[in-house]
């Protein structure tokens, strides 16, 4: 076996994305001999695509509270020893112009390139190597009397490699057309861990066939909402789309939401409906409906709904009882989606690897301490807005350190 191997290093990184290349840059700066291996063509395919082309790289005011995980505590080591101000100087550091595009969402001003180019730099600067258009073939655990295993053997279609430490930073499920795999889950459950069910998240909605027959006329309107669902709440623009409802606030709560629940959407949010409806009714007796709904929401969305509603009256015509039904209807218009457009538009993979298997503080295996997983692989799924990227930065960080 000896013989057949191609490479000896400290360290091999699977997953060239954005948590994998961080973790190498931090290790390569220790010293380690790094090695970062990928299947795909290019490395940080979801950098470059991320925040529509200029990369959503962090949230000023990301904590804890902004994740999601069945272990909820397991994130705060990490994010607190790299914040997403060590970032942002970072990118500072490189000429890299940014902007606040809503409260703490920072952005490229012109290209996510930029980004990955900082990271590549990085690794050169670190001495860490990447070779892509790799596919791992097996990978074996190399015994040892004192430990689990002494390092790993990696069997690809580049030759065999050994390593010291090994980490997983494979992504998740997300956008299978960047090339997303469950090869992580599978590494996973092969050394003995617990894998949470995954499924889509930050993921549009698509809507029942009637309510898509409704709405389809409103594709492309967008207004601000409030959405709530079991004790949670966005307020974001919410997208109309050929297939169903997308936009921040949906994409949001999509991360709570279980088939067969209903969404309760504020369309009005910080607006006393019902004062103004009756204030109408006071000062405009003679106006329609309508008329106050277009000041209000898009023209398209308010003349559908007043159609759809049979809305179709002047002020004077509406008693009490109907202005509460039309505020009641825009203060929480419930409506089921028939589910989520999954795995091809979601931005992110809910679930995966147990946490409570691993090390908050250093991201290892507790059995296994020179395996480690990293990133989207993990069960912690940020929300919208640069939390998964300050994940990615800060789990591959904390890695680095100790790999």
């Amino acid at each position: 076996m000896v013989e057949s191997i191609k490479k000896v290093v400290d360290v091999v990184v699977i997953g060239a994305g954005a948590a994998g290349l961080m973790c190498a840059i931090t290790a390569g700066y220790r010293g380690r001999k790094v090695l970062v291996l990928d299947h795909a063509n290019k490395p940080g395919k979801k950098i470059l695509m991320s925040g529509g082309g200029r990369c959503n790289f962090t949230h000023l005011h990301s904590t804890p509270a902004n994740y999601l995980s069945a272990n909820p505590p397991f994130c705060i080591s990490a994010l607190k020893r790299y914040t997403p101000h060590h970032f942002t100087e970072w990118v500072e550091r490189h000429g890299i112009e940014y902007f606040e595009k809503t409260p703490g969402q920072l952005f490229c001003s012109e290209s996510s390139k930029a980004i990955l180019n900082m990271l590549l730099t990085e690794c050169e600067w670190a001495g860490a190597d990447i070779s892509l258009k790799c596919n791992i073939e097996t990978i074996q655990g190399i015994p040892s009397p004192q430990s689990p295993f002494s390092g790993f053997m990696i069997c690809t279609s580049i030759g065999t490699i050994q390593c010291e430490s090994l980490v997983i930073a494979t992504g998740g499920l997300s956008i299978p057309t960047m090339g997303s795999s469950p090869f992580g889950y599978k590494v996973a459950e092969q050394f003995g861990l617990n894998v949470l069910p995954t499924r889509a998240g930050l993921a549009p909605f698509t809507l029942q066939p009637d309510d898509l027959a409704r709405l389809a006329t409103l594709s492309g309107v967008s207004c601000p909402v409030e959405v709530k669902l079991n004790g949670h709440a966005f307020k974001e623009p919410m997208l109309f789309t050929h297939r169903g409802l997308s936009g921040p606030a949906m994409l949001q709560i999509s991360s709570f939401w279980q088939p067969g629940q209903n969404l309760h959407i504020d369309l009005l949010p910080d607006t006393d409906v019902l004062a103004e409806l009756k204030a109408w009714r006071q000062q405009s007796p003679n106006k329609r409906i309508e008329t106050y709904l277009t000041t209000k929401l898009p023209k398209r969305l308010a003349q559908t709904f007043v159609e759809w509603h049979q809305w179709d009256h002047t002020f004077q015509q509406c008693s009490n009882q109907r202005l509460n039904e039309i505020t009641e209807t825009l203060k929480d218009w419930t409506i089921k989606p028939n589910g989520t457009e999954g795995y091809r538009t979601a931005e992110v993979t809910l679930g995966g690897v147990d946490t409570h298997s691993l090390s908050s503080k250093t991201m290892a295996v507790k059995d296994i301490p020179n395996l480690f997983f990293i990133g989207e692989v993990v069960d912690v799924t940020g929300h919208l807005g640069g939390h998964n990227f300050q994940w990615a930065w800060a789990s591959g960080f904390a890695a680095g350190n100790n790999v």
